[in-house]
């Protein structure tokens, strides 16, 4: 990609990765979560080589450096070659020590209340309705 074009910032996010939608990434920018050069941003600014992002995504801190430019999402291994992760050690290691449960925001199975066949089954056990 020539370094004169322009990609946005939530286009960029998306594509390198950080946020699984660009829609998330919008969101992030316009909710204050993103830093360019120490101040919040728009989704819509441009995002040119040597900027320094500051990002707090749901998981965990992000502090990169783009050392180059995509618009088009690739794979994980292809999208860590456009920047530079500055993070530091502790805000890396924050999300690895928190139970997944806590990371996909979903109640764990076979936990909580029982569904609609195993109801069924409870009550044919317990003697049926009285219907």
């Amino acid at each position: 990609m020539s370094t004169n074009e322009k990609i946005r910032v939530d286009k960029y996010l998306w594509a390198i990765r950080v946020f699984k939608t660009r829609s998330q990434a919008a969101d992030a920018c316009d909710g204050g979560k993103v830093k360019m050069n120490g101040s919040t941003v728009k989704a819509a600014k441009h995002v040119s080589i040597g900027d320094k992002f500051e990002i707090r995504a749901e998981t965990r801190k992000w502090v990169i450096e783009v050392t180059g430019l995509i618009s088009n999402r690739v794979a994980y291994s292809e999208a860590v070659k456009y920047y530079v992760d500055n993070t530091p050690d502790e805000d890396k290691m924050a999300a690895s020590y928190m139970p997944s449960v806590f990371q996909t925001g979903k109640r764990q199975s076979k936990i909580g209340r029982p569904t609609k066949k195993e109801r069924r089954e409870l009550d044919d056990f317990m003697g049926g309705s009285e219907d």
